[in-house]
């Protein structure tokens, strides 16, 4: 059937749970009654807010615990600018930085010095005279 929640949820987290506003994030449920004294943080809230759900940035910090709200050099708020969704502008990006890195991988072969091949002459030590060391 489409649009039908195949999630059943029973106790404290089922939709008209008097106590699910209170447990989870996006502080959705039925209202408390007003002769209960439970939190009505609630009530200062506008409806938009109350019916939010978590955003991508919340979802990946909760979940996988990667905090991309804050900046990993200043500790500063991070703004998400864009989002890219279409698939070739991501290939185009994730080759734009390949050719990177094999720019900045070239030059630093570059600063190194060339390669020498082992000398051809015989050793020092003839390995019938390693009895010497013991």
């Amino acid at each position: 059937k489409p649009r039908v929640n195949l999630t059943r949820f029973h106790g404290v987290f089922a939709p008209n749970s008097k106590h699910r506003v209170q447990v989870t994030p996006a502080k959705r449920g039925k209202k408390p009654d007003k002769s209960e004294g439970l939190d009505t943080n609630w009530r200062d809230k506008s409806p938009a807010e109350r019916h939010r759900a978590m955003t991508w940035m919340q979802r990946l910090k909760r979940v996988f615990n990667i905090d991309i709200e804050v900046c990993e050099h200043c500790g500063g708020h991070v703004k998400v600018i864009a989002s890219i969704e279409d698939p070739k502008v991501i290939e185009q990006i994730l080759k734009h930085l390949k050719q990177k890195t094999a720019k900045a991988n070239a030059a630093k072969q570059r600063e190194l010095p060339p390669e020498r091949a082992p000398p051809l002459t015989p050793s020092l030590f003839d390995p019938s005279q390693s009895r010497l060391f013991d």
